[in-house]
Parts: structure tokens; sequence; C-alpha cells
């Protein structure tokens, strides 16, 4: 990418995407692309942030599809002893030498038909949300707190979408799943438990999520702050950012996603060995069948590859998110210029 130095003097102040403003001025070197991102509008339209929003959350959750297959399974509570795994490089290897090379991608479309609208509207309701508190809690520029609040807010229209896909996926991933398509999941689902079975797990997801999103977006946009804090261009900040954040998140919310995954995929063995009949359901209840059955570790159980899906899957999902962000509104731009 071409450098531009030397001093500019009186230029004219440059402006960022999110609303933040920063002097041009002052000598140096500047990236060419760093300089046109900042001279973008001060905001992004609506479909721009939906666009890169459904591309990054295809492109997150198709990335890293493997590594999520696993983590459901190691988070199985009373696993069959043939599904037992130590790491996750161990479990794609016996998954794939066991059970077919193209394993531990079931359940891969659903999510997918699930990521992109889910994470459209996601993207689009932090902005905008994150914009308007900002502006009211904290003029001069990133208030924690609006971070946090508008990445709540995100995640209520997220999981309303994405929490069914989430239960056929998890079924699809499952050791023995009997379910070999994501309809015959959904019907045989729908037919036996009815259509809120679809949403027995949405509290627990909302009570996870919520405090997940928190963090992951208040540690982002602090750390972007630390690394990026001219909120230029960078994809190398979105990366290390995003990853961070998700790592921290997703370890922090480990025993809310481990009860989540026990609410998702009923799982037989472990509800016969503590006497349950019938249906699991509630937050409460799934936690307290998780110490039943596991004691405090079972409430971490799967964590490993918790970290290790999150963190490249923010990543992921921050870089492209950004890269789409800047190329759509540049592009959106370019073409309203008469020349």
């Amino acid at each position: 990418m071409e450098l531009r130095c030397g001093g500019v003097g009186s230029q004219a102040v440059g402006r960022r995407m999110d609303g933040d403003s920063r002097d041009g001025g002052g000598g140096g070197c500047k990236d060419a692309g760093s300089e046109d991102y900042e001279n973008l509008p001060t905001s992004a339209s609506l479909s721009t942030h939906m666009t890169a929003g459904a591309m990054a959350g295809i492109l997150e959750h198709s990335v890293m599809y493997p590594v999520d297959s696993v983590k459901t399974r190691m988070q199985s509570l009373n696993p069959d002893p043939k599904a037992q795994y130590t790491s996750v490089y161990g479990a794609l290897k016996k998954i794939i030498r066991t059970e077919g090379f193209w394993r531990p991608l079931r359940g891969l479309n659903v999510m997918m038909m699930g990521a992109g609208p889910a994470h459209a509207m996601y993207f689009a309701c932090y902005e905008n949300m994150k914009r308007t508190l900002n502006a009211v809690l904290h003029h001069q520029g990133n208030s924690h707190l609006a971070n946090g609040i508008a990445g709540s807010m995100a995640t209520l229209l997220h999981d309303a979408v994405m929490n069914p896909a989430e239960v056929v996926k998890q079924r699809m991933q499952m050791y023995d799943s009997p379910h070999r398509s994501a309809l015959s999941c959904i019907w045989t689902v729908w037919r036996t438990e009815g259509l809120g079975a679809f949403y027995r797990s949405y509290t627990t997801q909302l009570t996870m999520n919520i405090p997940f999103q928190s963090i992951h977006f208040i540690t982002y946009e602090f750390l972007q702050e630390q690394v990026n804090p001219h909120r230029s261009y960078n994809p190398q900040s979105h990366i290390i950012s995003g990853g961070l954040a998700g790592a921290l998140a997703a370890a922090a919310t480990t025993p809310l996603d481990v009860c989540k995954t026990l609410l998702n995929t009923q799982e037989n063995m472990a509800l016969n060995l503590a006497n349950i009949s019938g249906r699991l359901s509630g937050m409460v209840n799934a936690f307290r069948m998780v110490y039943q059955l596991n004691g405090l570790p079972g409430y971490f159980k799967g964590i490993q590859a918790r970290v290790i899906y999150q963190m490249p899957s923010t990543a992921i999902s921050w870089s492209v998110y950004e890269f789409f962000k800047y190329f759509l509104t540049k592009h959106q731009l370019e073409n309203r210029t008469p020349y």
C-alpha cells in the first residue's frame, strides 16, 4: 500500500466513520488507505452496516465451524466413551477418522442461514445505538458504558434469530446424532417437542451473550483506543483487538455456555444419569444439573475449545466487518461524486 509522507499543514480535519474527528495536520508518514478511511462520511449507511455485518457473520461461522463442533461435544456432561476428547486437534482427527471427513461440518448450512441476517441486525443496531448513546453520555469520544449497553441491545436482536439455528446446529453436531439434515432435525424437534423447543435456551443464551458481548465490545473499543487511537483502517489492529476481546469474553462466560449447550441438546445420557424424565428447561435447573453431575469443573467443560473458537472468530468478524464497511462506504461515496 502506498505511503504518503511530509507535512500537510492546514489540511482539513479528517473524519472517522463512527463519529470521532482527528486533526489531519502534522508531519511524518501516513498510509494512503488510512487517510481515505478517515475522510469518509462520519457514519456509514444502515445498508452498509447490515451488508458488512452479514458478510462478517457468515465468514466467521463458516471458517471456525469445525472447532465449534468440537466445543459442543467437549461440553457434553456424560459423553459416549467413543466421543471423549482431550484436545481440539485430537478431537478433529478422531472425528474425521471414525465418522468421515465432512462430519465436523454437519449443520453448517443452517448456521450460515441464521448468521447472515442475525449479524446484519447485530452490527446495524450496535453502530446506531453506540452513536446515539455516546452523543448522550460522552460528548468527547467513546463511553465504555455506551458501548456495553449498545452491545447488549444488539444481542437481543441477534439471539432472537440465532437461537433456533443454534438448537438445530448443536443437535446435529452431537456424537451419534440421528439427524442427517437440517430439515429433518427441524421437523423432528417441531413434531416431538413443539415450537418452544427452539427457544428453550433463549433466556440462558441472553444471560450468556449479554455479559459476553458487553465484555467483548468494551474490551474491543478499549484496545482500539490503545493500538489504533486515530481509528484509521488498520486490519492488524482490528484482528488483535477482536481476537483478544473474544478470548477474554469467551473464558469469562464458559459456565453459561455449558448450560446453554445442555438445554439445546437435551443430552439423553446426562438426563438419565440425573434421573430426569421429560425435558430439562430453565437456566437455574441447568446450573443445578451441571453441578450435580460434574461439580465445579463441569462449568468449564470445553473452555479450551471455546477460547480457541472465539479468539479467531471475533478477529475474523471484526476485520471482515471493518473491511466491508470501509469498502462499501468508499464505493458509495465515489458513485455520488461527479467527475
